[in-house]
């Protein structure tokens, strides 16, 4: 009787051990937040070498700041020239759906903006790291180490300006440029790639030159912690990691790539659901809600309406280049993406009735490696050859190119001749399609998208186009559907 008065104790103590263990065996402690440090992953911002008592000068060119450069870096130059940014060109790379080894580059890559380099050199080698690159003959050998540019990457004046075959502007002091070199910065890099494609915020969405200074709204990681562009395009031996599928073959998609889980853990979020979306989507279709937020971006471009004398706008018609149409704020397009893209390549047959995609990104919903990015899709209408059937390469900039007597039949008897392609004298404006993933202008974490953003009747992604039944919310995740697709497949 004595310890039947205690028997609620010993009731109550059984009762709390079997609520209890369970859950300490089977609760998954959330400790995600602790293991995503991302800050033990940055490389600290190298420590900076004033050398205005280095570079004393007089240079009568750039090529004698680059002599300059090399006595105490022996090594640059080589180092640069192994890399695609001087190149222009990628190495071999086994492409299975065309069953050989192929190279691509801005060399010689066709795109739907000013479509190819060749014969346009001095144009388009504005962008180039080196002095020279007018015409196919440019020395791209070690023994043209002076013509690397140091100074495009390195300046640190704000002003350094490159023209024509990549030779620096008749603005530059090249005295003050050679004494401000330092770690490149976003104008370094944003010189060439905020301008892309004739202009700023032209061919990307996320890179423009509102992220010269931007605030963290805008990049939480730029203006937020004030990233350069090499905080996460990290550089060994001059070699900078990072590719885009407008000039890339690359069959393994984590080679030389940049990702977020560089530095963040694949499953960062408190929240699990969230988490369990990370295997299917990508951290930027949530973080990256919306492109060109600040400045619009080309999305159209309508060679076929070129040559008509009719008022000008830089984001409406120009003569030389047709019509286009800029959009602001611009929502981007879902695709699956495996980090590898099937390629259009000069000379591939197509069909003008229907969009040609210039590089259309490999994966869909089968395909475990792929994930749903957003994109930029640049559209447009440019010239091909009706016999044929393949896109052709005018000759635009320079003496007989569009640009300069606006006669088609002859800027593309001139490209043909350059790119060692046939032109049958008959030609057509057909539609194509060029893909941009978008990586930039990451929003603050509160800014990120919501559940009811792609979940809902009026959501943002389209899920039957990417292989669902529907949303995934009622007919299950890509398990389900794949399962689904393959059982009827059995059947």
């Amino acid at each position: 009787m004595k310890n039947s008065k205690y028997i609620w104790v010993y009731g109550l103590a059984v009762t709390l051990l079997i609520i209890i263990i369970p859950i300490v065996i089977f609760a998954k402690p959330n400790d995600n937040v602790k293991k995503d440090d991302p800050w033990v992953h940055v490389t600290p911002t190298p420590v900076h070498t004033d050398h205005s008592v280095l570079m004393t000068g007089p240079y009568e060119t750039a090529q004698d700041v680059t002599h300059a450069c090399l006595q105490c870096h022996p090594d640059a130059a080589k180092e640069v020239q192994q890399t695609t940014h001087w190149t222009w060109l990628s190495k071999p790379v086994y492409v299975p759906e065309r069953g050989g080894e192929y190279q691509l580059g801005k060399k010689n890559a066709i795109n739907n903006f000013c479509i190819g380099i060749t014969p346009n050199w001095p144009a388009c080698t504005t962008c180039h790291v080196g002095y020279g690159w007018k015409d196919a003959n440019f020395d791209f050998s070690e023994n043209n180490q002076d013509s690397v540019d140091c100074l495009a990457c390195h300046d640190n004046t704000g002003v350094y300006k490159k023209t024509k075959a990549g030779y620096p502007d008749d603005s530059v002091d090249l005295v003050a440029a050679a004494q401000s070199v330092g770690t490149p910065n976003r104008g370094n890099c944003g010189m060439c790639h905020f301008n892309g494609g004739g202009g700023n915020r032209v061919k990307h969405g996320d890179l423009d030159q509102s992220l010269l200074f931007p605030d963290k709204e805008l990049d939480v990681h730029m203006g937020g912690y004030d990233f350069q562009c090499v905080t996460c395009h990290t550089t060994e031996h001059h070699d900078i990691r990072g590719k885009s599928i407008s000039v890339s073959l690359d069959s393994l998609a984590a080679e030389n790539q940049v990702a977020c889980t560089d530095c963040h853990s694949e499953t960062p979020h408190e929240d699990e659901r969230i988490n369990e979306h990370t295997d299917t989507v990508a951290c930027q279709t949530c973080h990256i809600p919306e492109m060109a937020r600040k400045e619009s971006t080309k999305i159209y471009w309508d060679w076929s309406q070129a040559g008509h004398d009719l008022p000008e706008s830089v984001h409406e018609y120009l003569k030389i280049k047709g019509s286009f149409t800029y959009e602001k704020n611009l929502v981007p397009e879902y695709r699956w993406y495996n980090e590898t893209s099937y390629r259009y390549l000069a000379g591939d047959k197509i069909d003008p009735t229907k969009p040609t995609p210039m590089n259309y990104p490999k994966g869909d919903i089968h395909d475990p490696t792929a994930k749903i990015w957003p994109f930029k899709v640049h559209r447009g209408k440019q010239p091909y050859d009706t016999e044929y059937k393949y896109f052709l390469l005018p000759k635009t900039f320079g003496e007989g190119g569009y640009w300069t007597d606006f006669n088609w039949d002859q800027a593309f008897r001139l490209g043909a001749e350059a790119n060692n392609l046939p032109y049958s004298g008959h030609y057509d404006f057909a539609p194509t399609e060029m893909y941009w993933p978008t990586t930039h202008m990451v929003a603050p974490k509160e800014d990120a998208l919501q559940c009811v953003d792609c979940h809902s009747e009026t959501g943002r992604l389209d899920w039957v186009a990417l292989g669902y039944p529907g949303d995934p919310i009622e007919f299950g995740g890509r398990e389900v559907s794949t399962q689904t697709v393959n059982q009827e497949g059995a059947k």
